[in-house]
């Protein structure tokens, strides 16, 4: 086999693997949640023995193992289960859900990745100048704040004092797309704020380690411009350690959604996770759990791919 090919079917498995673990994770976590399911049908007025018999009929008597192997059997097959409080298909429930989360998240990757890298080769450009401190510090301001007071400022700015926005994300399939984007705005620029300084300031170290080889000074010595050393010479060498970190970030805009949606109503799957953790709904939370772990994981194995195509060094470890 090739050693590529090899390399990439060793990152592959240990995907695979990884996120078995991650299942029998969120399954061991949910089975230590406060509260009962029954209970929360049925009310504080039930029986013992209407308790007893939904328990029974929603398969909570089991013991957790065969539970287990018997939810990990259905996913296998592409069931992800019933929802308990209202008896509907989640994987039914969760197709619009993820459509409108992945749609938020594109749609902010698309203005943060490239605004994120521009800003840390300008970064470099002026390195321990006026526009390379200026950069740094509006990042790690907006780094250092939690989403949901960006979300608050935002909504109180931008949609209350100046109306441009909604202050509320619903958006439907009835909506056109300017409509969407529109209602998405303000949870847009959060999430850029949000992961902007991660990916510029590794942008940034990245190209600024790559500067210091010698054929850069050599490319020096030979009167090239600096921009043109940064584009042509630097910035391609660097592209290992900045997919990885975009990719993280990307990662970080589907699965760490849940509290943008939440202060925005968002129709997501934040949303969604979080109004069945409320009512102990445990294989809505499973699903959820299990499919963020499924994004991140993949996303994760994307940039380590990337990477061993991008760098020989990973090719050649010996």
């Amino acid at each position: 086999m090739h050693p590529i090919l090899k390399l990439v079917a060793q990152r592959l498995a240990l995907g695979i693997l990884l996120l078995f673990a991650a299942s029998i994770l969120i399954f061991g976590g949910t089975m230590m949640l406060p509260g009962d399911v029954a209970q929360q049908i049925l009310g504080q007025s039930a029986t013992p023995q209407a308790l007893e018999n939904l328990r029974a009929e929603l398969g909570l008597n089991e013991p957790p193992v065969s539970r287990y192997f018997s939810w990990l059997g259905g996913i296998l097959q592409g069931d992800l289960g019933t929802a308990l409080t209202n008896g509907r298909d989640i994987a039914e429930s969760l197709s619009g859900r993820l459509k409108n989360t992945l749609f938020l998240a594109f749609w902010a990757a698309v203005i943060s990745v490239p605004l994120a890298i521009f800003l840390g080769l300008l970064a470099v450009r002026y390195k321990d100048r006026w526009p390379d401190k200026l950069i740094s510090g509006v990042t790690l301001t907006t780094i250092s704040i939690p989403e949901f007071m960006i979300g608050y400022v935002l909504i109180y700015w931008i949609s209350i004092q100046l109306g441009w926005f909604s202050s509320v994300a619903i958006i439907n399939d009835s909506m056109s797309l300017g409509q969407k984007l529109n209602a998405i705005a303000i949870p847009v620029m959060v999430l850029t704020l949000v992961v902007l300084a991660h990916m510029m300031r590794m942008t940034r170290a990245a190209i600024l380690n790559v500067m210091q080889s010698a054929y850069i000074e050599t490319a020096e010595l030979k009167g090239m411009g600096m921009l043109k050393i940064i584009s042509k010479h630097a910035f391609p060498n660097a592209i290992a350690p900045i997919v990885n970190v975009v990719m993280i970030n990307l990662a970080y805009l589907v699965v760490g959604v849940v509290v943008v949606e939440v202060v925005f109503a968002y129709p997501g799957m934040g949303q969604y996770l979080v109004d069945h953790v409320t009512k102990r709904d445990v294989p809505v939370v499973q699903a959820c759990g299990l499919i963020f772990a499924a994004v991140y994981i993949c996303l994760n194995l994307i940039a380590d791919i990337v990477s061993i195509l991008a760098n020989p060094r990973l090719r050649h470890p010996k």
